[in-house]
């Protein structure tokens, strides 16, 4: 138990990337569209793309490298095609969680300010946090909000199983596979469950991070139960929201706003219906909470993984600068200007920014997860670190379950 409060910290890191958008949003969405329909397809998601993040402590805690580093061990034409996936959706996936946020803020604070200059205010707070806090501050942040938001949320649903609700036969409607909308959005939903992809590679960097405050790698047992109970933690949080959805809004009528702000007071009315008008701020700091460190590990992460890329690429522009600090500012800079821009110019809503983010995340997920899969049995992998027949055969079932449900959705793409 020692052991493993010490190393404890990536695990959360990844919660806290995990718990935001695909939560908050979407399984609560799926639980008000479809009641408990979707259930079998959250834990799906969750087994199928197990592998492919455990790969990230596995690889980091066994080589004390991160899975970039490993990329370029595998070919730098590893290091190229994860550069154009990260490209092609780094900025579309900060504007999402950045917008959700937004609409917390807008909310429990009554701001009538436009989203693009709250989402530039937001980040501007993120960038600051980032750059006096650094990696330690983030830590122990993260450790605060997940408990919190865990906790409230089984309150909630606890609380909504004995809650009375007036149903309205013509608002009930149950998924259906031959309805383009239905595939569109379970597509959507599959791609930011529990997490993009993206955020293995992240897991890694965290990894290695927490690994140089600590002075030592851990086990690697000891690094996977960590990342275990958290992985394992979220999908079960994944169900309490989908569940809160099913429990007190499916059948009623209602539906849940694609306006960030108005979503945002139908989420956290869910909260109060079930527990009292009360917990009212307690659940809105445990939200906004959420949605915040989100937007701050997203941010985070991408200006970590955009140093190894660039050291990958550019070696000799990276070996002349002697100030390396200068490529965080630069990326977390960038990263604000591209998400600002997005959301300013092509956000129409909350619903259509998150589910051009969640689909983008799942088709680009057979190519990060077979890369993934790649580095931890290539050659250099520590023999008795590399997964075993079980993740191994798990990993390739989850390729092909991607590739299909990509299949399904260019076919539906291409008959609407």
């Amino acid at each position: 138990m020692r052991k493993f409060l010490k190393v404890l910290g990536p695990g959360l890191l990844y919660a806290g990337a995990a718990v935001g958008v695909s939560h908050l949003v979407q399984s609560t969405r799926a639980g008000a569209l479809f009641d408990f329909d979707l259930v079998w397809v959250l834990i799906l998601a969750n087994l199928l793309k197990y592998p492919f993040f455990e790969f990230g402590p596995r690889y980091a805690t066994a080589t004390g490298s991160n899975l970039i580093e490993g990329y370029q061990k595998v070919g730098k034409w590893a290091v190229i095609l994860f550069t154009v996936l990260t490209l092609a959706s780094m900025f579309v996936i900060q504007a999402a969680v950045t917008v959700v946020t937004v609409g917390l803020v807008a909310y429990i604070f009554n701001l009538t300010i436009s989203v693009t200059y709250l989402s530039i205010g937001i980040l501007l707070i993120a960038v600051v946090v980032l750059v006096v806090g650094k990696y330690s501050f983030l830590d122990k942040l993260i450790k605060l909000i997940i408990v919190l938001l865990a906790v409230s949320t089984l309150v909630a649903v606890f609380s909504a199983l004995g809650i009375y609700k007036e149903i309205s036969p013509d608002a009930i409607q149950h998924f259906q596979w031959t309805k383009g909308a239905d595939i569109f959005f379970l597509i959507a939903f599959v791609g930011w469950m529990p997490a993009p992809i993206d955020v293995s590679v992240w897991s890694s960097i965290w990894n290695t991070e927490k690994n140089k405050e600590l002075g030592f790698r851990p086990e690697l047992k000891v690094a996977l139960t960590e990342f275990r109970v958290s992985y394992w933690g979220t999908a079960l949080l994944a169900l309490g929201f989908l569940s809160l959805g099913a429990l007190v809004m499916f059948g009623t009528g209602e539906e849940l706003s694609a306006n960030g702000t108005l979503f945002a007071g139908q989420l956290i009315s869910m909260y109060t219906k079930s527990i009292g008008s009360w917990a009212y701020w307690v659940i809105s700091i445990a939200a906004l909470t959420t949605m915040f460190s989100t937007t701050l590990t997203v941010l985070d992460a991408y200006s970590r993984v955009l140093n190894p890329v660039f050291k990958g690429l550019f070696p000799t522009a990276w070996n002349r600068v002697s100030n390396k600090n200068i490529f965080t500012w630069i990326w977390l800079i960038l990263m604000m200007m591209g998400a600002s821009l997005i959301i300013a110019f092509a956000a129409k809503t909350m619903v259509f920014m998150v589910t051009v983010a969640t689909t983008l995340s799942f088709l680009t997920a057979p190519i990060l997860a077979w890369l993934n899969y790649k580095v931890v049995t290539d050659s250099h992998m520590p023999i008795e670190a590399r997964p075993g027949l079980f993740l191994r055969i798990l990993s390739w079932i989850g390729i092909g379950f991607f590739v299909t449900f990509s299949l399904v959705y260019f076919y539906w793409w291409f008959l609407l």
